[in-house]
């Protein structure tokens, strides 16, 4: 890029995207659109054109295993009968697959593979590396068999996992409206053992415990090496500060909370506690006994439970299960007596992007052994656009399994300054109508290909970018979903939409009516005016440099900001060519507001593909212009043949960016 005088960002020479896997058992709703893919798809866009296309994948697909998705099926079919005797467990989610993969697309969302973690050739390879890293990791020490208590239910006969068993999270503070057999709807993990007030969804009773063997990663012992890669990613500056602020609230040592009142009760009972530290601060309506190891903590709670003495657990690190016992999962290799086991989804959902690069690189002729010239060499990076509630997977269990793959034990010397870890960005709450909406809670969400009924998939992209998730939790309030909603105001999800439906168009067609009528369809060839250049090379480096951090609401100010400014520019110049008559001036106020057009068209290229393409086959122009590499250049850089070249006939009232009909009324 010519000209620039200011820092600019440096990105890397090839880049892996990643967005969360949404359940095979249901459709997109609006957080999975809004919250999470078209962030990804944007900024997967966005470095296509500014790193290469050919030096980004953009991965993601169905995450087909799971709990929740037995569960959906056996209610489907005690739902449909007969009807549904034909529908098996795969055929069902493989349904979905197909469901989600065209909404993507109707959304202008186009991941390089939207695979799953089951069917085709991604599942095989799923298998294949779900297979070979618990080899890896059974090999070098960081696994152990634990024999731990799981959820049964005795009225149904059968051991329940995960969202089979609904209760309260046992987590100090946790304001989750849900809390299921071994995490909260906050991604809090803790033991079965802990969760208050457990009930079986199947039977609706009370379930009991009993003790099963399954594999566990130490991730437990990972602590300080996890405390390194905060430090390393706090000194970058490039991870968010909520990421790393949650993160390290998983890395305190083992505690339990004792109100006042129980804490009488431990005083009383002379209760002592091996290798606790007792913290009393006057103000909290708590106590906190802090341990030494989780085996002290879980002795202390063994004493208060035989005293029926009340606490609550805090958060910390505690083994990562791997395994379980469902049937409908990937297989884990059958190793000291455990046989018959699957992998628990979660961590199995973790590598399957490492699968679905692998996958796609052999689709495309390479070999899937490069993924790790994607994922982990120096001139890399993974970005995993994830949902904050995950950030104990992805920022914490997939780390510390990616530092003991790499051969980094817990008590390992090499600095971890060494390892080039993936970037999380991890959007806010997306809440509907101000409430958080989810498709198991009581609040249903808005359904994504129910949203293109009343919004075009451009005015959808540009108001989700617009909310501001990197910061906060925002509401989604679209006024035809909304029973509250004054009809004579007008839409918020419109206002973001309304720059190119209104402003942009106005402008393209101004520039394309003057043309047509005093250049015969050509634009002037002159040298564009120094404030035009200033003002373009102002707006490109911000939003540079917000799309490097991943700050998409600034990246919508700052094209909100070029293109009003643009359009008074046309407005103002124009006037005064128009009132001197002078078609000099004209052709001046033309090449300049075609030029900052067409940098424009660049900057919305990532946010609303579709339709900046259309943008471009009107002016004629090659696709050079998606290129950060030529973003200052003239148009006429674009241009197949400069002697020649005209811009196509518009006729009037033409739309570059199309509302639908319902929006006239």
């Amino acid at each position: 890029m010519k000209g620039f005088k200011r820092p600019r960002p440096e990105f890397p020479k090839r880049a892996v995207i990643t967005a969360g896997m949404p359940y095979g058992n249901k459709s997109l709703h609006f957080g999975h659109i809004g919250g999470v893919f078209i962030h990804a798809d944007t900024y997967a866009r966005f470095l296509k054109d500014r790193i290469g296309k050919d030096n980004v994948i953009f991965v993601s697909g169905t995450d087909c295993y799971g709990s929740p998705i037995i569960a959906s099926y056996k209610k489907y079919l005690d739902e449909h009968g007969t009807e549904a005797e034909h529908v098996s467990l795969k055929d069902y989610v493989y349904g979905f697959h197909k469901l989600q993969k065209d909404i993507l697309g109707k959304y202008d969302v186009a991941p390089s593979l939207f695979a799953s973690s089951a069917f085709d050739r991604s599942g095989e390879i799923h298998k294949e590396v779900s297979n070979a890293l618990f080899e890896n990791l059974y090999k070098n020490g960081y696994l152990k068999k634990l024999s731990t208590l799981q959820f049964y239910d005795e009225k149904e006969g059968v051991f329940l996992n995960g969202r089979q068993v609904v209760g309260e999270c046992p987590f100090e503070g946790c304001q989750s409206d849900k809390a299921y057999a071994d995490e909260c709807a906050l991604g809090h993990q803790y033991m079965p053992s802990e969760l208050i007030n457990p009930i079986s969804i199947l039977s609706n009773e009370k379930p009991v415990l009993k003790e099963v063997d399954n594999w566990y990663f130490v991730l437990d012992e990972y602590t300080e090496q996890l405390y390194k890669m905060v430090e390393k990613q706090r000194k970058e500056r490039l991870v968010r500060q909520t990421i790393l602020n949650v993160t390290e609230e998983f890395l305190k040592k083992p505690a339990i909370y004792v109100t006042r009142k129980e804490q009488e009760k431990v005083i009383e009972a002379g209760v002592e506690f091996e290798n606790a530290t007792l913290i009393d601060e006057e103000k909290k309506p708590s106590v906190t006994y802090e341990f030494e190891s989780l085996d002290d903590r879980d002795k202390a709670r063994a004493i208060l439970d035989a005293k029926t003495i009340r606490y609550r657990t805090g958060k910390t690190l505690v083994p990562f299960r791997l395994s379980g016992n469902a049937k409908w999962g990937v297989p884990v290799p059958n190793t000291d007596g455990l046989d018959d086991l699957t992998f628990w989804v979660w961590p199995e959902s973790l590598w399957a992007p490492i699968s679905f690069t692998k996958t796609y690189l052999e689709s495309i002729g390479k070999d899937a052994a490069d993924w790790k010239d994607w994922w982990i060499s120096e001139d890399t990076k993974a970005y995993q656009f994830i949902g904050e509630d995950n950030v104990y997977f992805y920022g914490i269990a997939e780390m510390a399994m990616l530092m003991a793959y790499l051969g980094h034990g817990p008590k390992s010397e090499e600095d971890v300054e060494n390892i080039n870890f993936p970037q999380l960005v991890a959007n806010r709450h997306l809440l509907f109508l101000n409430s958080k909406a989810s498709s198991s809670g009581d609040i249903k969400p808005p359904m994504a290909d129910e949203l293109l009924d009343y919004y075009t998939k451009d005015q959808l992209r540009m108001h989700f970018l617009s909310l501001g998730l990197s910061k906060r939790s925002v509401s989604f309030n679209p006024q035809p979903f909304d029973p509250d909603a004054n009809k004579d105001e007008a839409d918020v999800v419109l206002k973001d939409g309304n720059l190119l439906t209104n402003v942009y168009n106005r402008l393209l067609r101004s520039c394309f009516y003057t043309t047509q009528k005093y250049f015969d369809n050509k634009i002037p060839n002159l040298e564009v005016s120094e404030e035009m250049l200033q003002l373009v090379e102002k707006t490109a480096l911000n939003y540079e440099q917000n799309m490097y951090r991943q700050e998409f609401h600034r990246v919508i100010s700052d094209l909100d900001s070029l293109i009003r400014k643009l359009s008074k520019y046309f407005s103002r110049e124009m006037k005064k060519a128009d009132d001197a008559d002078d078609n000099d001036m004209r052709a001046q106020v033309i090449a300049d507001s075609f030029y900052g057009a067409q940098v424009t068209l660049t900057l919305l290229h990532p946010i609303v593909p579709e339709s900046s393409e259309k943008v471009l086959e009107y002016m004629n122009l090659n696709d050079s212009v998606w290129s950060w590499d030529y973003i200052m250049e003239p148009i006429s850089k674009h241009m197949n043949d400069v002697e020649n070249h005209k811009i196509n006939t518009i006729p009037p009232k033409f739309d570059f960016f199309a509302k639908l009909e319902s929006q006239f009324k």
